[in-house]
């Protein structure tokens, strides 16, 4: 099988789906904590390198942890009033080797308890090195 062959047909998926969207979520859901904790290396240390995000039709890839400028949070605050994200839905939307991809619908909240922002993006979730974390985001 040559590699191209590899890449577009993977390994034979023999795992226990539902503890592996159990294991994503949880990754989101930790990754969710730490955003609103303002934490930018805690959000690093749940994604995986290089992390891919597609915003729009721009291909963003960062090769390692520190990209989010230290002001980040403030900025987001001063510019929309947001305070935290809450998450409304996280649907597995494909399940495979050491993946799960996520249709992920939230928002970002004002302190009124108003809404800043609703966002719905599809977030890929991958195990490497037998550690679950955010390898690629959609926006």
């Amino acid at each position: 099988m040559s590699n191209a062959d590899k890449l577009f047909q993977p390994d034979p998926d023999n795992a226990d789906h539902a503890a592996m969207i159990a294991a994503a979520i949880r990754c989101i859901d930790d990754f969710t904590d730490r955003f609103n904790a303002r934490d930018l290396a805690g959000m690093d240390a749940l994604l995986h390198f290089p992390h891919v995000i597609l915003s729009g039709e721009q291909l963003v890839i960062w090769d390692g942890p520190g990209q989010l400028p230290p002001s980040f949070f403030n900025d987001l605050a001063r510019t929309t009033g947001w305070t935290k994200s809450t998450y409304q839905r996280k649907e597995p939307v494909l399940v495979g080797p050491r993946k799960v991809h996520l249709l992920v619908e939230y928002s970002r909240d004002r302190a009124d308890g108003s809404i800043a922002s609703r966002h719905r993006n599809l977030w890929i979730v991958t195990s490497e090195n037998r550690r679950w974390g955010i390898k690629q985001r959609s926006y």
